[in-house]
């Protein structure tokens, strides 16, 4: 009976718009995977095991498993073994190092019959936990070097490991966290010069470099002009337009000479996707072409021609967003984008409501991997950020990441139906 109560009072304290959200996103997204795999004369059916929307309601039917067995689980498992779930996704990552399977350039797949799990997916949320489990220490400040540093490094180890596997894409997820260290408090100087090192990135690529610099030289003696005079004020700006500079300069060195051919193909292509459109071009020129040619309804379910001639690579996965442009048009992709939203709207108010600063932690975790996911595959798609390969949540092909992003949910409900029995300090 105690046990049945206890099973009762999870159903009632459960987010179930967000569930409702949930279940909304991956039906639509496996749709979508139909349509990105659909030939109109062999007449497939969506349950068909030979394409990808039969294997991908495989991977949604052993999510409904996987939600019943984190419900099952005590709540206080995800903070007691924190640490233990981290180093041991770590020890994973090292081992897809010397043994896992190489797929589209990166050595990041651990082969399971006749499927391939991608461990890096699921170190996102083991890197969530030991982040939480850590912020959550009494007395812990992020203005103090000592408790920066250490957080910093918890989030670098895993996406070290995974940019070693050589998955570009899935270690610049890891770059989202700044947004939990900063509701944590992460003094702003730092976010600013993040924010401040990509826009000089960027500039450096769009503007000749010694322009760039002839510009900035002139900028520090504008500011040098106008305030007041003193040997402090001119050393900081002469040491801080040094340090710009130099970062001017090690982007040219960093791309010509640390990226590899195929990355450096992807900056060409955001920069100038009409440089070469038939070679590095073509992923961005034909998404466009396929989003932009849905118009304001699009041309209906399974009547995409950019897909059914496969001009768009990796149209079920890394390029779905394509799939949902063409065949739904905009109000189609409104439509997502506000689901999306939606969604992360209704976690960061869960992940305020929590009384405990792990699972407050982890419901902002939960945030920003999403909505760095949706960011950068969506605007990929349509030319705004480089291509990088990670996946749609909830909406590309793949069982790793399907099973990943729905751990990741889930676990943040499983704390939130047992939010008044979590009351760690803040």
């Amino acid at each position: 009976m105690a046990e049945l109560r206890r099973e009762e009072r999870i159903a009632q304290n459960i987010d179930w718009l967000t569930v409702l959200l949930f279940a909304l996103m991956v039906a639509a997204g496996w749709l979508n995977i139909f349509a990105a795999v659909y030939d109109a004369q062999s007449q497939q059916s969506i349950f068909d095991l030979d394409i990808n929307s039969g294997k991908q309601i495989l991977w949604i039917g052993t999510t409904v498993i996987i939600i019943t067995m984190l419900m099952a689980i005590d709540y206080k498992f995800f903070d007691s073994f924190a640490y233990v779930i981290y180093g041991a996704m770590m020890i994973i990552l090292i081992g897809v190092l010397f043994g896992g399977k190489v797929v589209a350039g990166s050595k990041s797949w651990i082969g399971v019959g006749g499927f391939g799990i991608q461990p890096s997916e699921f170190s996102k949320t083991a890197c969530a936990l030991a982040l939480a489990k850590f912020l959550s220490k009494p007395g812990l400040r992020l203005d103090r070097t000592n408790d920066m540093f250490t957080a910093a490094a918890i989030i670098a180890l895993p996406a070290l490991l995974i940019l070693l596997q050589n998955d570009t894409g899935s270690t610049l997820v890891f770059s989202s966290f700044i947004i939990v260290l900063y509701r944590e408090g992460l003094p702003p100087v730092y976010p600013v010069l993040g924010i401040t090192v990509v826009a000089l990135f960027i500039l450096t690529l769009l503007v000749p470099q010694l322009y760039l610099i002839i510009g900035l030289v002139v900028l520090a003696l504008i500011i040098i002009a106008l305030i007041p005079k003193s040997i402090k004020n001119i050393a900081v700006i002469v040491g801080g337009l040094a340090i710009v500079v130099a970062v001017v300069m090690g982007v040219d060195f960093f791309v010509n000479d640390v990226l590899q051919p195929h990355q450096q193909n992807r900056i060409k292509a955001l920069i100038d996707p009409d440089g070469d459109p038939l070679g590095y071009g073509w992923n961005v020129t034909q998404s466009k072409i396929a989003i932009g040619s849905g118009g304001f309804l699009g041309k209906g379910f399974l009547e995409g021609t950019q897909t059914k001639f496969d001009f768009v690579p990796e149209q079920s996965t890394d390029f779905i967003f394509c799939t949902i442009g063409e065949e739904h048009g905009w109000f189609g992709s409104f439509l997502v984008i506000a689901g999306f939203m939606t969604l992360l709207m209704r976690i960061v108010f869960l992940a305020e409501r929590q009384k405990s600063r792990f699972a407050r932690v982890y419901g902002y975790s939960v945030a920003s991997i999403l909505f760095f996911h949706m960011m950068v595959n969506i605007g990929m798609t349509i030319g705004l950020f480089p291509v990088i390969g990670i996946p749609l949540p909830f909406f590309s092909y793949g069982g790793s990441s399907l099973w990943s992003f729905t751990i990741l949910l889930f676990i943040l409900l499983k704390l939130d139906a047992h939010r008044s029995q979590i009351l760690n300090r803040y």
